[in-house]
């Protein structure tokens, strides 16, 4: 969702349950502020009503490359890849319990949210527990989920995007609907931009030196002149390396061969370290894992 100049105001999850329902799921730090944002831009004429569920509901997460065999172990309900597709959602059941199956993933890796009343949640975590145990399944914290998102290259609002970033510059061009000529809040300057081009662009960066480590807000330096700072970063501990996240800036406007030519330096505790710059994910760009 975005304001007037193009800016991403939320970061949504929105799931269609019926013809005239739809089930929206945003971090858990940002339940307030999209509830206001999308409380005050619906339309005054518009017959639509929206509540906070969230007290009532509880959400479990089971991602990895075995997580359909685990899930198919607890549900009599159909769960392979033609039954819910990636970006689609079922609602099945586990132990007595309805739960909503979406096909998501943060994490980069095959995987469901499994979104249940709120009572239901002991029980379904212990049968997905003791389904899970011949497959070594493991709890996960957030800075593992930190982790595998930095490797993939999802955005993180409040980080990596926001109101004062446009998809066009984050890379998400892809969810902008240009096409349809339907009508959005931020259409015009989205419009205006992909017309006119952008000035800052976001990349990933990773350095060699294993002793170096990125947290963000570091300073970018290409080609020896400041062009930014990281927005986020961390360790990838599948590729073994620290990665960092930020915009390239410019004057004028750039594209992805302007920023993929440049040398690039940042700066870790006053020192200077060599970065490479990439424009995919680190990890399955083709998204074969996720997809599968």
């Amino acid at each position: 969702m975005l304001n007037a100049h193009g800016g991403i105001e939320c970061d949504l999850t929105v799931a269609r349950v019926a013809e005239d329902e739809y089930y929206i799921v945003t971090g858990t730090g940002f339940a307030t502020h999209d509830f206001n944002w999308i409380e005050r831009n619906i339309p005054a004429d518009c017959n639509a009503q929206l509540f906070d569920i969230t007290s009532s509901n509880a959400v479990l997460s089971l991602m990895g490359p075995n997580a359909r065999k685990i899930l198919q172990k607890v549900t009599r309900d159909d769960v392979s890849n033609e039954a819910i597709g990636f970006g689609k959602i079922k609602t099945i059941g586990i132990g007595g319990c309805p739960v909503y199956a979406l096909r998501v993933t943060y994490v980069g890796e095959l995987g469901w949210e499994l979104h249940l009343p709120v009572e239901y949640a002991t029980t379904v975590y212990s049968l997905l527990r003791r389904a899970g145990e011949e497959f070594d399944m493991r709890l996960a914290g957030y800075r593992a989920i930190e982790s595998l998102r930095l490797e993939k290259g999802y955005r993180a609002w409040g980080s990596d995007i926001g109101p004062d970033h446009t998809p066009f510059e984050a890379g998400l061009g892809w969810a902008v609907k240009l096409a349809k000529n339907v009508d959005f809040l931020g259409r015009e300057a989205m419009l205006a931009q992909k017309a006119g081009g952008v000035k800052k662009m976001m990349a990933c960066f990773t350095v060699d030196d294993p002793e170096i480590i990125l947290l963000g807000r570091e300073t970018i330096y290409r080609d020896g002149e400041r062009v930014g700072w990281l927005s986020s970063g961390g360790y990838g501990y599948t590729i073994g390396k620290s990665i960092g996240y930020g915009y390239v800036r410019h004057s004028e406007t750039i594209d992805r061969s302007f920023v993929l030519q440049g040398e690039y330096e940042l700066e870790v505790a006053t020192q200077r370290v060599p970065a490479n710059i990439h424009m995919q994910p680190l990890y399955d760009p083709k998204m074969l894992k996720v997809k599968c």
